[in-house]
């Protein structure tokens, strides 16, 4: 996928908050151990560094939500996180996000600290992360 149709479709998931741009996309991909998964419907942009994993991104297109398409993106990337070594993955949310907070903590994710003012929408207060973290150990 290119960082262009990477955007759109951050874009078009993530109406509320300022999208990332293709640049951004690109830059990010160019770094070592960062990898997408996905297709145009959905994907998740993944960051290895030693032993750690980190979710950067997951996105799914507002009429592909509730298919399961997020869920199994989520398993096969920390499927190839534990192939390249990480023995934990972790993440933020926004606190606010009750979708994307049942999907992960349905995938075993805990909660490991808080980030208040994390994510800035367009109109509106900002938003806290909540900071994720899994063992990839049982995975």
């Amino acid at each position: 996928m290119t960082p262009e149709v990477l955007a759109k479709l951050q874009a078009a998931a993530f109406s509320a908050t300022r999208a990332w741009s293709a640049a951004e996309f690109a830059s990010l991909l160019s770094h070592p151990g960062t990898r997408v998964i996905g297709d145009e419907n959905c994907f998740i942009l993944i960051r290895n560094v030693l032993d750690e994993a980190e979710v950067l991104t997951l996105a799914t297109a507002p009429a592909m939500r509730r298919r399961g398409l997020a869920r199994c993106i989520l398993h096969e990337a920390e499927e190839q996180a534990k192939a390249q070594g990480a023995a934990t993955i972790f993440l933020e949310v926004a606190e606010n996000n009750t979708a994307a907070i049942g999907l992960y903590t349905s995938s075993g994710y805990s909660q490991i600290g808080r980030r208040p003012g994390y994510y800035l929408p367009k109109d509106g207060a900002p938003i806290a992360a909540l900071v994720l973290r899994k063992s990839l150990a049982t995975t």
